[in-house]
């Protein structure tokens, strides 16, 4: 019988960190969206995710063209394979800008302001990418005031707009590049297929999930997606546990009992780790822990986690020195196996140049 403590692994499994997949960009696609506020964060779960020793490989496939980030869902950046951003956004943008337009109107970003902020960095981003401060002075250039969080709220608009994503990397910051320029082959589907297509992406990459669990992480209405389930349920396979279904890749559970004992070895996982944030319902990851030990004083910002047998013993940060180990704040009394593993688990996290 599978128990949470089962959902808990599988999603390891689900989500490719056991085992670790091969391609980046074939990893983002598979899990539909990382999130992506702290780049650092997402180029660390990604790269955990195809084994890799150092951000290269990210990088790699941010400067070709195959990864981007943007807002795509939740008013918050994620890292996208390149062709499904366009469909995104075609689900989620026009609730996002509306959402929004309160804090436009307080800011004075009127729809006169917002269509000279367009045709400037349309104009300014043809045939070329530019960093955040490059493009905020060619506003200000332009007569377009930046300041106060304007210039931060117009990059958002035009992203939700699909005119501008970011793309590249120079000097350690993405650049802001036009969409229509920079990815040159997006997929187009209707709107029906596409809500089809997230969720059964979600469900595979995510699963054991619920629905709301799916609802919550897109913010699509529940009016839009249960019309469709019977599409999606016919390509996946569910469970039931405690009167609850979860929905998952008819895949997963023999690819869960090949890998169930490696699903139990420790783990550090970055902040904002789609295990943890990619579901509403986190119950099955913290193990009766209270939330609050992985997002204190509940400001929306997740810590590092320690995670063992799939459940989440501590949070980590990054050694003081080099060649120390993390930090770990533990939940509790950290097992002496694990414990002696710190300094492996150290060594294989990924950086800007290698594992520390």
């Amino acid at each position: 019988m599978t128990t949470l403590a089962d959902v808990a692994r599988m999603r390891l499994v689900a989500q490719r960190l056991v085992p670790p997949a091969t391609h980046v960009a074939d990893v983002v696609s598979w899990m539909g969206c990382t999130q992506a506020q702290d780049l650092g964060a997402a180029r660390t779960a990604v790269a955990l995710r195809v084994g890799a020793s150092s951000y290269a490989p990210v990088h790699e496939a941010l400067d070709a063209g195959t990864v981007v980030r943007s807002w795509p869902m939740r008013g918050t950046l994620h890292l996208v394979a390149a062709p499904d951003l366009g469909w995104m956004l075609g689900l989620t943008s026009e609730r996002q800008v509306r959402q929004a337009r309160r804090r436009h109107e307080e800011l004075g970003l009127t729809p006169a302001v917002q269509s000279r902020a367009e045709s400037i960095a349309t104009a300014a981003l043809d045939g070329c990418g530019l960093t955040r401060a490059e493009l905020m002075a060619a506003w200000e250039e332009g007569g377009v005031d930046t300041t106060g969080q304007r210039g931060v709220h117009l990059l958002g608009l035009l992203a939700h707009r699909h005119v501008v994503c970011l793309g590249p990397v120079r000097g350690g910051q993405q650049e802001v590049v036009r969409t229509d320029r920079w990815i040159r082959q997006p997929r187009r589907l209707e709107r029906e297929e596409a809500v089809v297509e997230w969720a059964v992406r979600y469900f595979r990459s995510h699963g054991p999930a619920t629905l709301r669990d799916f609802l919550w992480w897109t913010k699509l209405l529940v009016s839009e997606v249960r019309p469709l389930l019977p599409q999606v349920r016919e390509v996946l396979a569910s469970l039931t546990i405690d009167g609850t279904e979860y929905l998952l890749d008819p895949a997963l559970p023999d690819a869960y009992a090949e890998h169930r004992r490696a699903t139990a070895a420790p783990m550090l996982l970055p902040a904002f780790d789609e295990i943890l944030i990619g579901y509403t319902d986190r119950s099955a990851l913290l193990g009766g822990h209270d939330l609050e030990r992985v997002v204190p004083g509940g400001n929306g910002v997740f810590l590092p986690l320690v995670v063992q047998r799939g459940q989440v013993v501590g949070t980590w940060r990054r050694p003081r020195k080099a060649g120390e180990s993390v930090q770990v704040t533990a939940f509790g009394s950290l097992p002496l196996a694990l414990e002696r593993r710190l300094p492996a688990l150290t060594r294989a996290l990924p950086t800007r140049n290698g594992r520390v």
